[in-house]
């Protein structure tokens, strides 16, 4: 086929590319940096139309995907600092030596994005592939249209193909691309697609960095401001029409304050979205038939107590509050992707923490509470992705802080300093010196074996 052929040439041609070394050269890496910051810029209106034609994207929202010119300028301010090796102390029985870890890129790297973020969870991983002094494939997702061709744009307007190359298409390319050999394939999406991109990639025994969802849980105690609580929830589920994959999936309240907090939250969508959240400039829609349909069958796994109205036609679905769900209706076995926010009751903490605990690991946890010691147990009794107190959302933006999952939520993590390492390998080099041997280690051995267990004491 000729997709094969050309992207088996185009792979050919990154691996002479590659080996040639200019990827490795530092002013290179930040030269490419620019060039992408540059690109962005330029076609930003073009971004931001794309988002909303894909997704019906506000512009504030659609403006949250151009914070990868941060993402761009944090990479070119740290770049320097994270190509040095770095030295490590040696054991005494190493004596003469020095020891280092060297960071190299890795080679050729595939990175697969998602549509919900269509943009930003493409570039954002670039950069640090781009940082790391590797070449990549992209392949961005076909269900956000729009984004994609933008995308293919300012990519081949901007890179050599043999350097930074992208295929357009629906499953048939993705499952080409994997049936190739890359040195790293980074895929941002759902669990069941994550499998089959590690199945695909083991056969190459490819590594992997897969950033998955899951159902992230938001623990809500009642020492809390309930107004900023509920704003903030509001906010992080509704952002998108709840089409993020650490939006809150379901509230755990405690049981005193859940009727004031579903009132708060309630007025929340009001004062955000009018009381027609349909005619709302700032409220998006979803993104295709298909999870329109599977999002409207959710509907009917409980009492809806605010929301519920829909409209096929224009892919809306309003922000949904439910309650009296059962915990094995697919409302609660599978991650919503949507805007509906089933809230579960508890009556102490532990009892929250089980019941997180008995599901598989979340992408992201939120705990609610001025208490710092409950806020310490939720931390240490549960395992997850990452951990937010008192927000949501918000710890992505903190290129520090790594960003990735756990078990079911995803292998590896990215962002800033993250993302370098994550294209990187870190090779170990061990340097002797020629000056001074102590012979202990040579044959023949007789009368050394004491010296042996002195030094592994």
């Amino acid at each position: 086929m000729l997709i094969t052929t050309s992207i088996e040439e185009t792979l050919e041609k990154q691996k002479r590319f590659f080996a040639s070394g200019k990827t490795k050269n530092v002013n290179f890496r930040i030269e490419q940096l620019n060039k992408l910051e540059s690109a962005i810029k330029n076609h930003e209106p073009a971004i931001l139309k794309a988002l909303k034609e894909d997704l019906n994207k506000p512009e504030f929202e659609a403006y949250i995907e151009m914070a990868v010119i941060s993402d761009i300028k944090y990479a070119r301010k740290n770049i320097k600092s994270w190509v040095k090796p770095k030295k490590v102390k040696t054991p005494i029985d190493q004596f003469p030596a020095s020891a280092r870890i060297h960071p190299e890129p890795l080679g050729s790297i595939l990175i697969i994005s998602p549509w919900n973020y269509p943009f930003s969870l493409m570039i954002n991983p670039l950069i640090g592939a781009i940082a790391a002094g590797n070449c990549a494939v992209l392949k961005p997702s076909e269900i956000a249209p729009a984004t994609s061709k933008v995308l293919r744009k300012i990519i081949e307007a901007t890179f050599t193909p043999e350097y930074i190359s992208i295929f357009e298409g629906g499953a048939e390319i993705s499952q080409e691309l994997l049936a190739e050999k890359f040195d790293h394939i980074f895929f941002t999406g759902g669990t069941k697609i994550g499998q089959i991109v590690m199945e695909a990639a083991a056969k190459n025994l490819t590594p992997v960095t897969l950033e998955l969802g899951g159902k992230s849980p938001c623990i809500v105690e009642r020492n809390i401001d309930l107004k900023e609580s509920a704003k903030r929830i509001a906010w992080g589920k509704f952002l998108n029409s709840g089409q993020t994959c650490i939006a809150p999936d379901y509230l755990l309240v405690e049981r005193t304050i859940k009727n004031d907090l579903v009132t708060t939250i309630n007025q929340c969508i009001k004062d955000f979205y009018g009381t027609e959240p349909q005619s709302s400039p700032d409220y998006a829609r979803i993104v295709s038939q298909r999870h329109f349909e599977r999002l409207v069958a959710l509907l009917q796994d409980g009492k809806i107590i605010t929301g519920g109205q829909i409209d096929e036609a224009d892919l809306y679905i309003a922000p949904t509050l439910m309650d009296n769900v059962a915990l094995d209706a697919p409302l609660m076995q599978e991650e919503i992707f949507g805007p509906i926010l089933p809230i579960i009751e508890y009556t102490n903490l532990e009892e929250a923490i089980a019941f997180v605990n008995e599901r598989p690991k979340p992408l992201a946890l939120y705990i609610f509470s001025k208490d710092k010691i409950k806020q310490q147990k939720v931390i240490n009794s549960t395992s997850s992705g990452g951990v937010c107190i008192n927000d949501t959302i918000m710890h992505v933006g903190v290129p520090e802080l790594p960003f990735g999952g756990v078990g079911n939520s995803g292998i590896g993590n990215y962002h800033g300093k993250a993302s370098f390492d994550t294209f990187s390998h870190h090779k170990s080099i061990l340097q002797r010196y020629f000056w001074f041997d102590l012979n202990w280690r040579y044959a023949p051995y007789k009368n050394k074996i004491e010296q042996i267990k002195r030094l592994m004491k």
